[in-house]
């Protein structure tokens, strides 16, 4: 008798973690899933940040020697800002890169411009969400993922 009732409360108990663990399940995993989404958001947001503000410093430095025949300085900054992102996994295409002028951000800034020279810039990148999410995002809950920053065209020259 007595093993028949520790073989019956064993299943019980095996039954009752059973249940528990199917309602906990999917609990935990829409957690872990959650974290993992805010973690590659975050991951994202902070690449956007590195990008902008390297590309703006590169703007700022003496770019003799480093355009190629018929570049300009915009498009030098614009093309490796979106060759970093696309090295880091954003999908180049969805990159869009302006350089405007920090008085009016209405006016696209040219670097190569002497007028410029010692004026303020802004270098803006936006990526939809949608491109860098792990899981999809409707069209109603994607939003502009973006990063910014103010630098003078100053041309400093690189020390040696």
């Amino acid at each position: 008798m007595r093993t028949l009732i520790k073989t019956q409360s064993k299943r019980g108990r095996r039954a009752a973690v059973a249940v528990e663990f199917a309602v906990i399940a999917p609990v935990l995993l829409a957690i872990v899933v959650g974290l993992i989404e805010l973690t590659r958001a975050y991951d994202a947001q902070n690449l956007l940040q590195t990008a902008v503000r390297e590309g703006a410093r590169f703007a700022s430095m003496d770019r003799t020697d480093m355009l190629q025949s018929g570049q300009t300085a915009n498009s030098k900054l614009t093309q490796d800002v979106t060759n970093f992102l696309a090295s880091s996994g954003f999908p180049a295409s969805a990159v869009n890169v302006n350089i405007v002028s920090a008085d009016d951000p209405t006016q696209v800034f040219n670097l190569d411009d002497p007028a410029n020279d010692l004026q303020l810039f802004q270098v803006e990148i936006n990526v939809p969400f949608s491109e860098v999410s792990l899981t999809p995002v409707s069209e109603a809950y994607d939003y502009l993922m973006s990063a910014s920053i103010t630098f003078r065209n100053g041309r400093a020259t690189m020390s040696q």
